[in-house]
């Protein structure tokens, strides 16, 4: 991915402060918002007196359950519909916009406050009076599915929300019956923050002549969080229009509603103004969705030639006080779907648990239980090398699912659409310099540090979805202009960048004169889905190819017409219909701006791409050093060699891969969210106490594709989003061990901060 930089159209608006995001909208006469929390994880509400709250001199109105439940509000639906072990449903909490009768999870909101200013707001909260009686705490899922646990719900016993298995369990015990060799291992992703850069934010309107709502909020898509308002609201998804121009991050936990933006268009009818909340760094952390939090064990079965013949698996999930919208689908339908990862394992069962703990909902975050996946096999895969006494790169290589095989159907039941996972583990040995490793090794003893290396090799999903397509509209105005619609909004993709590139290169226009309005409540409606799971460039993407096409197929006819001509004699190229044979010639610009009129324009095209799928892959490659004295982990290498299919711009592809590396170096070296077991309160609720990665985690990244066109779709790409974080969590992480074996070290568990490390040397030393 090295060819000379090509900035972004977008940067220079967001880096000179000239982005527009949630916080900066103000609307005319707009009041503020402020939301009273819960202190406590589980407590019965004995009482609620917003008394004193009202009578505030700046205090427009005081909202509590009460007032939200008798506004009817719905609880939002969770995606899964299938069903689990033994036709069982999932159990569905419900969730209310304010908490009434009992509060979950501490952070829950209680109240929201409106007044004319967020002062007086945070004064009036102060003056709530609420009484709570305490009730038993559980925070960790294993716990919470033990006998005698403290119970959320009547509804879900034994606070398990859902049983969910894939695979074939007869033939895999089979498999392990005859295996000469099993390998079994047990790996925590733990809870982490999504926290990206805007922190949550509402500001919300409502057109009472309309009977309409206005929303501004940071979204993946406005086709992801307007249905979940419209259900929680019970309303048709018409009468709300959600407006997000520039989001600061979304990682998946900007992917759904949130309650609090129902509260806010709650507020928003009830005064008869806009109401504008912006949640402080402490709340984003506390309240938005959080991320991972699975407990995972595999069993990895081998044949005498050391050859994988069968996997079983057991996710215990915590999906915290409610059930998300995407959370129960991603760490249950969704990881089965690549269960066995990069290799050809002919038996596979998977059981995945879901727990009901009193912390805040767990929901996709980057990855979205793809790095849990890769993590869980690339362990097993290590551990089963080092126990048969066989080379870790060999045993890779002899069970990779070869490039012949493709498409490969998995014993889940999936298809892998392409893909060469023995190329790409060679080319990366080869950018590496893995013959080199031990000489590394030696260098590093001799300067005190703990050296080690590790190569994993991994394949994910990306794309599909519930839509039936995903709908794009092209439209020109009088003067020629594009404008370019989706439902794909950026969150620092750079899709004003490339969306204009791929329709440029197909009409022969630069794309500079070509606009991208992605998630505009005023464009055509459209059908589709958001930015979520790497499938932007495959189906929006695919979708402006075959609209743009569908441009020249119209601007062919019309030409045609103008020089009363035979189609099948015009000719298009370099942006210019030309009739074969002849001088007459005419832009495609020119051609929009004649047929330009009131209600639209002649060229004006909505089409569409089916919500296909693909499966992206990648090897990469770590090398780490620990300072044996204070614990600390650096890492020192990183090479990356991925399988995006067609890159179309590699500057954006490199920035994703980038960004995905850093975000699971987080997850490695630090990123943790804490409760007290007792109290249930967040212990790392502030950047004080909750690591962040910073620039100096990171090493110079030497970052290669190695591409094989997916047949899925007609620009041949795939998805490139989650790629750094499934590949870096257990790429480090089996550095780390491989650097702490020489002291008889096998196992450490995530995050690997310099107090774990430290210990578990002391412990080894004696």
């Amino acid at each position: 991915m090295g060819e000379t930089f090509r900035g972004r159209r977008e940067d220079a608006r967001l880096v000179t402060g000239r982005g527009r995001y949630t916080a900066d909208v103000s609307l005319p006469g707009e009041v503020h918002g402020f939301f009273l929390r819960a202190d406590r994880a589980h407590a019965q509400i004995v009482s609620l007196d917003a008394g004193a709250a009202r009578a505030h001199p700046d205090v427009l109105a005081v909202f509590t359950g009460v007032e939200a439940r008798a506004a009817g509000f719905a609880p939002i639906p969770p995606l899964v519909k299938f069903p689990g072990v033994g036709g069982m449903k999932l159990r569905e909490t419900g969730r209310d916009v304010l908490a009434i009768e009992r509060v979950r999870y501490s952070g829950q909101p209680l109240a929201f406050v409106v007044a004319r200013t967020l002062a007086a707001a945070m004064d009036a909260a102060e003056l709530i009076e609420v009484e709570l009686r305490d009730l038993p705490v559980v925070t960790d899922a294993r716990a919470a599915l033990a006998p005698g646990a403290p119970q959320l719900y009547e509804e879900a016993p034994g606070n398990l929300a859902f049983d969910y298995e894939y695979g074939d369990r007869a033939k895999t015990e089979a498999a392990f019956a005859s295996a000469a060799h099993v390998t079994k291992l047990r790996v925590e992703a733990p809870r982490i923050v999504g926290n990206p850069m805007e922190p949550k934010a509402c500001v919300a309107a409502y057109d009472a002549a309309a009977d309409r709502y206005d929303v501004y909020a940071p979204t993946q898509g406005i086709t992801l969080m307007r249905p979940g308002l419209a259900a929680a609201m019970g309303l048709p998804e018409s009468k709300i229009r959600v407006y997000a121009s520039d989001v600061g991050g979304g990682f998946g936990v900007r992917g759904e509603a949130y309650p609090e933006y129902c509260a806010a268009m709650m507020a928003a009818k009830a005064v008869g103004r806009p109401v504008k909340w912006v949640s402080t760094r402490a709340e984003t952390i506390l309240s938005d969705h959080h991320g991972r939090a699975a407990s995972m064990t595999g069993e990895l079965a081998l044949d005498a030639q050391g050859r994988f013949i069968g996997l079983r698996i057991e996710w215990i999930v915590d999906c915290g006080a409610y059930l998300s919208g995407p959370g129960p689908f991603i760490n249950t339908m969704a990881p089965s779907v690549h269960a066995g990862s990069v290799y050809a394992i002919p038996n596979i069962v998977g059981l995945h648990r879901l727990a009901l703990t009193n912390s805040t909902p767990t929901t996709a975050y980057r990855g979205a239980a793809r790095p849990n996946v890769s993590y869980l096999i690339e362990r097993l895969v290590e551990e089963a090398a080092r126990e048969t006494g066989r080379d870790r790169i060999d045993l890779r290589r002899m069970n990779l699912i070869p490039k012949k095989a493709f498409p490969y159907k998995t014993p889940t039941g999936s298809v892998y659409d392409s893909g060469d996972p023995p190329g790409l583990l060679a080319a990366v040995l080869k950018e590496a310099d893995w013959k080199g490793v031990e000489r590394r090794r030696k260098a590093a003893a001799k300067r005190g540090r703990l050296f080690g290396a590790a190569c994993s090799v991994f394949i994910e999903p990306s794309g599909g979805g519930a839509a039936p397509r995903e709908e794009v509209a092209i439209r020109f105005g009088a003067n020629g202009e594009a404008v370019l619609y989706t439902v794909s909004g950026p969150s620092g993709q750079g899709h004003e960048t490339v969306f204009p590139e791929i329709v440029g290169r197909i009409l022969g226009v630069d794309p500079q004169k070509i606009t991208l309005r992605a998630s505009d409540p005023d464009g055509p409606e459209l059908v589709g889905l958001g930015t979520i799971g790497s499938r932007s460039m495959m189906t929006h993407g695919g979708a402006l190819h075959n609209a743009a096409h569908e441009v020249v197929r119209k601007g062919r006819a019309l030409a045609a017409s103008r020089f009363e001509a035979a189609e099948a004699d015009v000719e298009f190229d370099a942006g210019v219909f030309r009739v074969r044979g002849t001088d007459l010639s005419v832009g495609l610009m020119e051609l929009a701006s004649a047929h330009a009129a009131a209600g639209g324009n002649a060229l004006d095209t909505l089409d569409s791409h089916p919500m296909t799928s693909n499966y992206p892959t990648g090897a990469h490659v770590a090398e780490v050093e620990i300072d044996p004295a204070t614990g600390v982990v650096e890492v020192v290498s990183y090479v990356a060699v991925d399988d995006a299919g067609v890159v179309l711009n590699h500057t954006l592809a490199e920035g994703q891969v980038h960004g995905g590396i850093m975000q699971g170096l987080g997850q490695v070296l630090g990123e943790l969210a804490v409760y007290d077991e007792t109290s249930g309160q967040m212990i790392t609720g502030s950047f004080m106490d909750y690591f962040m990665p910073r620039a100096d985690c990171l090493p110079p990244l030497k970052i290669f594709d190695r591409p094989i066109p997916s047949p899925n779709n007609p620009l041949g790409v795939k998805g490139v989003g989650e790629a750094g974080t499934t590949g870096a969590v257990p790429t480090v992480m089996n550095a780390i061990v491989d650097a702490l074996r020489p002291l008889g070290l096998h196992h450490i568990d995530l995050p690997a901060t310099p107090h774990r490390v430290w210990r578990a040397i002391r412990a080894a030393q004696g």
